[in-house]
């Protein structure tokens, strides 16, 4: 009960006020955060200008002309030839179809949803995207939900002893803030569903995968690498030092 009280105080009084990235600790799990607004150019790469996929963040930076990544990380679960598997929108071209019903791993775990990038940001639910799609720009389908208008998954279970290092996404609830996460350690779905809800006050936020899960923060020296990636979320800026605007 002290926590709900806790996450609706939040609602109240905002979301944490950060810009960029951050480690966050909650709950005794540490987090890295980071924080996009609306009106940042937040992208979905996923093809690069050969239309392979770019499959690591050096690849896409490669292809950003005069400009750079700010932050990245992998958006989305994808096939072993790194295609998305479910809807894929870059730059309003629908690359991917919305799967909607019953499919396989944590992607299947319904409800899944969305995560739209149109004058601000959403998470969805699929059928409800389904039913009525916005307008989005960018959008990528994952799954599970994390969390669904304030409430966890109801599959996900307190004491479950399947832990991964884990990324996603959450909105704040006037849709101009978007948080992405990555776990430090392994943790569980509900653990990290909890970040979302108590600690960064998203009523909507979405997985977008575990053990491959990888973050692009120049800011904090981190440039994660491994295996090739599917579907990448992250922000183009200026270089340091020239001001766009």
């Amino acid at each position: 009960m002290r926590t709900r009280l806790l996450a609706a105080l939040m609602f109240l009084v905002g979301a944490p006020a950060w810009a960029g990235c951050r480690e966050v600790t909650f709950e005794g799990q540490d987090y890295t955060v980071c924080e996009v607004r609306a009106g940042e150019d937040l992208r979905i790469f996923q093809n690069g200008p050969e239309g392979k996929p770019y499959g690591a963040f050096s690849a896409i930076n490669r292809n950003l002309g005069d400009k750079r990544l700010g932050f990245a990380m992998n958006a989305g679960m994808y096939h072993p030839d790194r295609r998305p598997v479910g809807l894929l929108i870059v730059d309003g071209v629908k690359e991917k179809d919305l799967v909607v019903g019953e499919s396989w791993g944590n992607f299947g775990m319904e409800p899944n949803g969305v995560f739209c990038i149109g004058d601000g940001f959403s998470v969805i639910e699929t059928r409800a995207f389904q039913a009525d799609p916005p307008e989005c720009r960018y959008a990528t389908q994952s799954g599970p939900m994390l969390v669904i208008d304030g409430e966890l998954h109801p599959r996900f279970l307190a004491d479950s002893d399947s832990r991964y290092i884990r990324n996603g996404v959450g909105v704040s609830a006037d849709g101009q803030t978007a948080y992405f996460a990555i776990s430090s350690d392994d943790v569980t779905f509900h653990e990290f569903a909890r970040l979302f809800r108590d600690r960064l006050s998203t009523p909507d936020a979405l997985y977008f995968d575990g053990s491959i899960s990888r973050l692009h923060a120049p800011e904090l020296g981190r440039d994660d690498i491994g295996f090739p990636l599917g579907p990448i979320v992250g922000t183009v800026v200026a270089p340091e030092g020239r001001d766009d605007g």
